[in-house]
């Protein structure tokens, strides 16, 4: 029993020194052993194979083929105008009155919104066009051949067994370094040290969680990196969106304050970082909100704010309408793309399914985060444009640029319901129809309605 307890105790220490010296250390400076490279380079090979004999599999046994994030109906391109115009061809007299063919626009509208509407499927996990390995990412896989089954089933091992229990001691380590090094921090007086040595915790703790997670990022135009004073917006997919971008620079977070072991480590960072966190009655005063961001931009030597302006989490598809608040503010905007590939793991939290906890635990058994960082030219608003037209500009900036979809829709429809401005505007739309096509204006009041005293 002796002897068992030593070998136990023995690999325990070579595991911690391989821990610490090979990976937190070249984490805490930035440097990389080249492992990770290596691990993401075998996994792409890996991955095609198993590709290739899945679609070999599919030829010798057909299957109903899985829908993809493109989605499964065919919707008409165009404006309400444009759609409706084939409709009305038929009755050239309509024009400037209502047609009845005009029902079959919105009952068509309507079904394709309940079949597959833009939003839900913005919220849910996005769909591979082939298996990556990952039992949660496959809908209908069936046997195909042993080699498949024994290399997935070394994936499960290697996954579980090896990298699991390796990235929850770094992420503990990352943490508590976080906590304890943030809170000593604070003591110190306002100072440029202090300021040197809080960047240099948050730097060097998010570097070790980032290798937590396997994480291998690139990025790119550098030159464009967010600097103090100014405004960081980015596309939100997931909480470990932070991580990613503080990996490469230090940024003051704006969120609400919560209770738990998130409020621990939110207590510990603002004593030595200014970031800006809200009471939960703060954040519905936007005014509040404004006023103390507007004080912290206007401190040139404090650290960028880090803003997801969609309020949400999009399933890496998409980027949806930015939240105007944050373009109201003044001060540059430094735009950020984030794109994430899916076949190492799928980053997306659903927040209405899996609460913090679990979401971690999955990330931490996928087989690695690979991501992509775009940082664009900085923007400032324009001559004439409005806060809701600048956010806009912006967030067509940060679709394109990661290749991500561009949609107008407001993501606080996750749980909300659609807001009666866009029902008036739909509104609107089909009564210039109605009055008159082509920018006709409308016919204008008849004299007996005018001098009617009533």
């Amino acid at each position: 029993m002796e002897d068992l307890c030593s070998v136990a105790a023995a690999i325990f220490q070579l595991w911690m020194f391989v821990v610490v010296f090979f990976i937190t250390l070249p984490a805490m400076f930035g440097l990389s052993l080249g492992v990770t490279g290596l691990y993401i380079q075998l996994l792409v090979q890996i991955l095609e194979w198993a590709t290739v004999r899945i679609q070999r599999g599919r030829q010798d046994h057909p299957s109903p083929a899985v829908p993809l994030q493109t989605g499964i109906i065919e919707r008409a391109g165009g404006s309400m105008e444009e759609q409706m115009g084939p409709l009305r061809c038929s009755q050239p007299s309509a024009t400037g009155e209502f047609c009845l063919s005009d029902a079959m626009y919105f009952c068509k509208k309507g079904l394709e919104s309940i079949v597959d509407d833009q939003v839900t499927q913005r919220f849910s996990s996005e769909e591979l066009a082939s298996w990556n390995l990952l039992t949660r990412t496959n809908q209908n896989f069936y046997y195909i051949s042993l080699r498949l089954t024994i290399i997935w089933g070394l994936g499960v091992f290697v996954r579980y067994c090896i990298l699991f229990p390796l990235r929850i001691a770094l992420a503990a380590i990352g943490l508590s370094w976080l906590v304890v090094g943030t809170s000593v921090v604070g003591f110190l007086p306002e100072s440029r040290a202090k300021n040197w040595l809080s960047e240099l915790v948050h730097l060097t703790c998010y570097r070790i969680c980032a290798r937590g997670l396997s994480a291998t990022v690139h990025y790119h135009n550098k030159e464009n990196r967010p600097q103090k004073g100014g405004i960081c917006v980015a596309n939100h997919t997931t909480p470990i969106d932070v991580v990613i971008l503080a990996n490469d620079g230090c940024y003051a977070m704006v969120g609400q304050i919560h209770g738990g072991l998130l409020g621990v480590i939110q207590r510990s960072m603002v004593r030595s970082c200014p970031h800006v966190w809200f009471e939960r009655s703060e954040m519905k005063d936007r005014h509040t909100v404004t006023s103390r961001l507007r004080d912290h931009i206007a401190a040139k030597t404090k650290l960028p704010i880090l803003i997801f302006p969609e309020g949400t989490c999009v399933n890496n598809t998409s980027v949806m309408m930015f939240k105007k608040g944050s373009f109201e503010i003044g001060g540059t905007i430094y735009p950020v793309a984030i794109k994430y590939d899916p076949r190492f793991g799928d980053a997306f939290w659903n927040s209405s399914k899996y609460n913090m906890v679990s979401y971690l635990l999955r990330m931490m058994t996928s087989w690695a985060i690979v991501v992509n960082v775009w940082y664009l030219p900085p923007m400032t608003i324009q001559d004439g444009e409005d806060a809701a037209q600048f956010a806009n500009r912006v967030k067509s900036a940060i679709a394109h640029q990661g290749g991500l979809l561009d949609l107008a829709w407001d993501g606080g429809l996750k749980r909300g319901k659609v807001k009666d401005s866009f029902k008036e505007e739909q509104q609107k739309m089909y009564s210039s129809i109605i009055v008159g096509q082509n920018g006709m204006a409308a016919p204008e009041p008849s004299i007996q309605s005018e001098a009617d005293p009533q």
